[in-house]
């Protein structure tokens, strides 16, 4: 294969998995199809499953760009501060946007039943993303509170994350049938840190 072809390769692969997103965001997971993709990035229907082997190669490679992504911009956040209660709270914020820019991508990320969770790039991935956050609890526990349980507060950062990310748009729709104003996703992420980190601060294990 000539370098020509080569970058064609990665280029296609990329219109299809940027037609994958699209598809699962408009119709969900359940009526996702590789004709449909191939069909929305105007290719042949054999084109994914040349390029990708099947479905679940295909959903592997989106949740490998997804969770490399939320490694990227996680650790970019982290290191805009030494502080580390501020830095948790900007590599929330880095989270969430991640979460809510690539709303398919974070969706297959956390779905093993559709991915191939063996993949050592995904657990790749994922690992390092997940360690941008655990450092940072590191050093809370480190600078404030040394019997924190480091393993745990991190986990609990993660799915209070995934949380907001999965919740906000349904929050924002109940505030606007009721006619309340509703929070910036950055005001609320900013108020979720320091209710953890309150907590934190005073945890004995």
């Amino acid at each position: 294969m000539t370098p020509a072809t080569e970058t064609e390769a990665a280029d296609l692969r990329q219109v299809l998995q940027e037609a994958t997103a699209e598809v699962i965001v408009e119709r969900g997971l359940g009526a996702f199809s590789l004709r449909e993709v191939a069909r929305r990035a105007g290719v042949s229907h054999a084109a994914p499953g040349y390029h990708f082997g099947d479905m679940e190669g295909l959903l592997t490679a989106l949740a490998i760009e997804g969770l490399d992504t939320l490694h990227r911009q996680t650790a970019a956040a982290a290191a805009m501060t030494t502080d580390p209660i501020e830095r948790l709270r900007l590599i929330g914020v880095a989270y969430v946007q991640v979460g809510m820019n690539f709303p398919a991508h974070m969706e297959v990320a956390f779905r093993p039943d559709v991915v191939d969770g063996d993949h050592p790039s995904l657990q790749t991935c994922g690992t390092s993303a997940f360690g941008v956050l655990e450092d940072a609890v590191r050093d809370i526990a480190e600078t404030h509170n040394p019997k924190l349980d480091v393993r745990k507060a991190s986990h609990l950062c993660w799915s209070a994350m995934q949380g907001l990310v999965e919740l906000h748009p349904k929050l924002t729709r109940l505030d606007e049938m009721s006619g309340v104003p509703g929070s910036s996703i950055d005001d609320l992420v900013s108020s979720f840190t320091s209710l953890l980190v309150t907590g934190f601060l005073h945890a004995d294990d």
